[in-house]
């Protein structure tokens, strides 16, 4: 599934689109950022709460395909900015973490 693919699946508000054709492998839960920069594949959907800036570091380090900020949380306006900078897609969803990544997963098969 690509990007867009995802955000509409969520219905999720996309805050960055780099690419929204870029194709999703997986998906990983975390807030521990040094636990998401070791263990989060390349091309995953990375499913957090984080919204500080080192967000976008994290997702450019591990390669994620893209960023989700559940449960309704707001993207720091410097996360934001850096996602633009660093071409790094951020959506948004009021979904919770579990099921915002369950969702995923049904539709990734």
């Amino acid at each position: 599934m690509t990007v867009n693919e995802l955000a509409d699946i969520l219905n999720a508000r996309i805050d960055v689109l780099a690419d929204g054709e870029r194709e999703i492998s997986s998906g990983y839960c975390g807030d521990f950022l040094s636990n998401v920069m070791g263990k989060a594949p390349a091309d995953s959907a990375w499913f957090t709460v984080m919204s500080n800036v080192n967000v976008c570091a994290v997702a450019s380090l591990t390669d994620c395909a893209v960023v989700v900020l559940c449960e309704g949380t707001e993207p720091d306006p410097a996360l934001t900015e850096r996602a633009k900078q660093n071409e790094v897609n951020l959506i948004l969803t009021g979904l919770p973490v579990y099921e915002a990544a369950v969702e995923t997963s049904r539709h990734l098969g």
